[in-house]
């Protein structure tokens, strides 16, 4: 996606024979990885695709037999997609000795739109403290492709699934918010509801007292 193409190319200009980016498939859809390529080719990225459709498939035949039925069962087959990718992501950074560099940007960390020690387990955000128009406008600069500066932001975690209706916030709303501090009451009570409920993943784990 742009986030991630945008990080990419960054690493590749601070380290361009340094770096590795890793293509994830995961019951993705087939656009994303012809993105991913298009823009390793662009800007001569080293890339390695590591498809997990099995190992996500395998590990949830393993997990199925756990005699519990999540009412949320959605979200938990999404956020272990996004932990087998931090897990293969730190597996090649302990082979190469790199760091792993994150893509969430401002708004994400803002309403934790990520999935913690999944998207969100990294050690380094270079986007953290730009919102989406802002890493929009970097993209534009960089020579990102057009396509991918154009499609509507999404996780790729189901078929038509995307970030603004996930959330039920649109980013030209989250920028407003975060950049001036404006936003209609409604608005304003739906976004600081979200920062509230999900600011325990941009928290260390507390330390009990014992």
């Amino acid at each position: 996606g742009l986030d991630s193409s945008v990080a990419a190319v960054l690493c590749q200009r601070a380290f361009p024979e340094d770096m590795l980016g890793v293509i994830m498939p995961c019951y993705s859809c087939g656009e994303d990885a012809e993105h991913a390529r298009a823009v390793a080719s662009r800007f001569s990225i080293p890339t390695k695709v590591v498809a997990l459709d099995t190992v996500l498939d395998a590990l949830l035949e393993v997990l199925a037999g756990d005699g519990v039925e999540p009412a949320l069962g959605r979200p938990a087959k999404s956020n272990l997609k996004a932990r087998l990718r931090m897990l293969s992501l730190y597996y090649f950074a302990n082979r190469l000795g790199y760091t792993v560099v994150g893509s969430s940007n401002r708004c994400e960390l803002a309403v934790g739109y990520f999935t913690k020690y999944g998207d969100g387990g990294v050690d380094i955000m270079p986007l953290g403290n730009l919102v989406k128009g802002q890493v929009r406008e970097l993209a534009r600069f960089l020579d990102i492709p057009q396509p991918i500066i154009d499609k509507p932001p999404s996780a790729g975690l189901w078929p038509g699934q995307t970030d603004e209706d996930e959330m039920g916030i649109s980013y030209e709303e989250l920028d407003r918010y975060l950049l001036t501090g404006e936003a209609p009451d409604g608005l304003r009570e739906k976004i600081e509801a979200r920062m509230a409920a999900n600011a325990h993943k941009r928290l260390p784990p507390p330390v009990a007292i014992l």
